[in-house]
Parts: structure tokens; C-alpha cells; sequence
């Protein structure tokens, strides 16, 4: 199974996991076979990639369920457009943040029960609709990070609460200047930084809401230097729960596809991360979260330092760069009689050195027949 863009999307190739919409809804089960008018209607609807299996043996598992993942961002999306026509209607929420306790408690719930799972999936959100979705993964990229940190259940319950409100106060930015494709403005920009602030004055009214997220909504931009927004705070002056959020907040924005740049490859936002211990964030904050991400996801096709060619079958906890890889072609690309499968953790004289992206429709041709 891999992560293929829908520009690269062709009829006869078939779905890995369901595709769903911000509401919840499933727009395409796993297992269909897609047509032209499949792939144009994704097109329409902004989804900027979809898992494809082609492969046989690579299973990318995410870490909560894809009914549980839905359900929560059908849940964000209501209570974000409550917020939204709150600043803007009646002085009523239709939907609270008491109504998003359910939510945490069931995806710490999965979260605990699959400790041994490494964050190998990169969700797939459409364009337009970034923030529910977003909003989800910070929450449990969060929750992962503070399990690693060993964090009570209490502790873990107040972390996802503020890391699924933390952005909160996008709900008074016009969409677009969220949605711009371009380059913001100066003007822009600064009103986008006033997030933080308006997040914490939604929270302030939200009986639901206690101080734990108002601090997250208004601290996730802060930075261990001193030289983030909207206070400039720096080190132990940001609350570690900020910390958390910010960082996560960070890896999931690289990561997923926006209206005005595609993705970073996972490695690459890995390395990004690992580089900002003790300058963007704490640097056991860094480590704990990183502990939970394969560098390169399964499904990934990577060159070895030996110049061998293979595609990553998993990665164990504790070994975000050292996978299982499943050798098939020779350092000078011809096919392997007998591909073989080797750990990286156990023969450390070997690394991955490259992500080869352009490589899969001729690797899935000679892969016929030699597997």
C-alpha cells in the first residue's frame, strides 16, 4: 500500500483504505477499483492523495481506527462551524467543548490498547477542509507523545482536550486568507498570528473549557528560543502542554498537503524536527515524539547504502529510522532471484539513503516476477 496524489491517479488501480469527507462520510470504501469519474470527482472535492494497494504485504496501520479518526473530525468540523456562527449570528453554541470529552477518552482508549503501533499514516484531508482534520492528528500525535512521557490518564485527557481545541480561534479568520494559495501578506500574516489569542477568548466563554486549553490555544505558537508568537515566551515559560501541541502542530502542517505547497516526505519532516531539540522545543519533548514516527512509512521504496533497492514492510518502536525492509533489486537495479527481507535495527552498518519517488511504475512491473 502507498500514498499516491490523485494527479497521479489512473482507472484500474485499487483503494487501500476508505477516502471520507470532513463530515464523516465515506466517499470511496476500501477495495474499489477506481474509474475516470472516480478519480474527477476527487479531483472536485480537493483530495490530494489516496492510498492505493498495489503491493501485496505492505499494510500501513493507523493508529485509531478509521471509524474512530472520522468520527472525531465529523465531531471538530461541527463544533469549529458552531464557533464560527457563534462570532458571526445568535449568541449560541449548538455544540460545546463538553461535547468533545467522549472523543478523547475513546481515542486515548485506542491509543493505550496500541502502544506497539508506530505513526506509519499520514492522514489525508481535503484542502479546503485542513483545520478538522488537523485538528484530530495534533490530538493524537499529542496524546502518543505524553503515553511516551508517561503521562496519568487524567494528565493524557486534559494534553488531548487542548491539543483538539488548539486552533480554535482559526473560527474568526476569513477562509480566505486560511485558504490562500499564495503568499501571505505582511497584514495578512498578522492577522492569521492572532489565532492564539482569539482561540483563548472562545475558550474563555466555553464553560467547557478549562485553563489547560486556553493556555495550549494561546501558547502552541510559542518557541524554546524566545522567537514565537503571540508572546514571545521562551523555555520553561511555555507550558509543556504547549510544547507538545506546538511541536506536533508542526510535523502534521509539514506533512499534509496545503493549498499552497504539497506535502514534505515524512523523512524529511522527521529530520526537520529531530534538528530543533532545545532551540524550537524541548528536547525530551523531540525525542519522546519522534520515538512514535517511522521515518520512512511502510510501503516507502528506499535505496540502502548498499546501493540495494526495496520497499519498507514496517518499523518497530524505538527504530523511526532502522525498518524491516524487503530487498528485491541489486545495487545495479536488476531484480533479485530471491528478494529477501532484512532489519536495519539488527545490521546498523546499513542506513537508508534514499526515497525513491519516481521508480514505483517500473518497480511494480519487474516486481511480478520475482515475488
Amino acid at each position: 500500500m502507498r500514498k499516491v496524489p490523485t494527479n497521479l491517479l489512473r482507472p484500474g488501480l485499487k483503494v487501500g483504505r476508505a477516502v471520507y469527507n470532513a463530515s464523516g462520510q465515506v466517499l470511496l470504501q476500501a477495495g474499489t477499483i477506481l474509474t475516470e469519474r472516480f478519480i474527477t470527482r476527487l479531483k472536485m472535492l480537493g483530495i490530494p492523495a489516496v492510498y492505493i494497494d498495489d503491493f501485496p504485504g505492505v499494510e500501513v496501520e493507523d493508529v485509531i481506527s478509521e471509524e474512530t479518526r472520522a468520527q472525531a473530525i465529523a465531531k471538530v468540523k461541527a463544533l469549529l462551524l458552531s464557533k464560527s456562527q457563534q462570532s458571526t449570528g445568535p449568541s449560541r453554541a449548538l455544540i460545546g467543548v463538553k461535547d468533545m470529552i467522549s472523543t478523547v477518552n475513546e481515542i486515548i482508549d485506542e491509543l493505550l490498547s496500541r502502544r506497539s503501533l508506530m505513526v506509519n499514516l499520514v492522514d489525508i484531508r481535503s484542502l479546503d477542509e485542513y483545520t478538522f482534520g488537523h485538528s484530530v492528528n495534533v490530538c493524537v500525535l499529542a496524546i502518543i507523545t505524553g503515553i511516551t512521557l508517561g503521562y496519568s490518564r487524567t494528565k493524557l485527557f486534559h494534553l488531548g482536550m487542548a491539543a483538539l481545541l488548539h486552533d480554535i480561534g482559526k473560527t474568526r479568520i476569513p477562509l480566505e486568507i486560511l485558504n490562500k494559495p499564495g503568499p501571505l501578506t505582511g497584514e495578512e500574516f498578522q492577522l492569521i498570528k492572532k489565532h492564539c489569542i482569539y482561540g483563548a477568548e472562545i475558550l474563555e466563554q466555553d464553560p467547557g473549557a478549562n485553563l489547560l486549553c486556553r493556555i495550549v490555544a494561546m501558547q502552541h505558537h510559542e518557541r524554546h528560543n524566545g522567537q514565537g508568537y503571540p508572546l514571545g515566551l521562551k523555555g520553561a515559560e511555555i507550558h509543556e502542554f504547549a510544547q507538545i501541541t506546538g511541536l506536533v502542530d508542526m510535523y502534521d502542517a509539514l506533512t499534509a498537503d496545503r493549498v499552497y505547497r504539497p506535502a514534505y516526505p515524512v523523512h524529511e519532516a522527521y529530520e526537520m524536527i529531530a534538528g530543533s531539540g532545545d532551540y524550537l522545543f524541548d528536547f525530551d519533548i523531540v525525542q519522546a515524539f519522534l520515538s512514535n514516527v517511522a521515518a520512512y512509512p511502510a510501503g516507502s521504496l528506499v535505496r540502502l547504502s548498499s546501493g540495494e533497492i526495496g520497499v519498507v514492510i514496517e518499523t518497530e518502536r524505538g527504530f523511526s529510522l532502522y525498518p524491516r525492509v524487503l530487498v528485491l533489486f541489486s545495487a545495479h537495479r536488476q531484480p533479485l532471484a530471491k528478494p529477501y527481507e532484512i532489519k536495519l535495527a539488527e545490521h546498523r552498518h546499513l542506513t537508508v539513503t534514499e526515497v525513491i519517488k519516481d521508480y514505483w511504475e517500473a518497480f511494480l512491473e519487474t516486481i511480478k516476477n520475482v515475488t
